[in-house]
């Protein structure tokens, strides 16, 4: 692997574990205490996030373009809806269209794109 190969996959993962902590105190923020510190996070999780990341660093997506991102990534590893999140049976209440989650889980979407943004051009490789 190259050295900038490295250097960029060095970048998404502090990028992403930045994302997943603020992600995690926003949702313990609204009451949703299911997500661990990003070393204790099971490995879909954070790979979820690296995802999210590389996503929003190739193109603009917005926050609808990262939701149905990431709900694709979910339904393709068989994920469903359901109305509680339950990591053995995959289900997850967001698996829903953009505009038919809650205020409070669309902000999730804005909160990790301005984070990429933000870090996008600081975070050192």
């Amino acid at each position: 692997m190259k050295d900038d190969e490295i250097a960029e996959r060095v970048k998404i993962e502090r990028i992403a574990r930045v994302c997943h902590m603020v992600n995690r105190a926003y949702c313990r923020a609204i009451g949703d205490y299911s997500h661990e510190l990003w070393a204790d996070a099971p490995e879909w999780q954070r790979e979820s996030a690296k995802a999210g990341v590389k996503l929003h660093l190739a193109t603009y997506v917005g926050p609808q373009g990262s939701h149905d991102s990431w709900m694709k990534q979910k339904v393709d590893d068989g994920w469903v809806y359901g109305a509680e999140k339950d990591e053995v049976k995959k289900t997850h209440p967001c698996i829903l269209p953009f505009s038919e989650l809650p205020p409070e889980q669309r902000a999730k979407d804005y909160i990790f794109e301005a984070i990429v943004i933000a870090l996008k051009w600081h975070v050192p490789e």
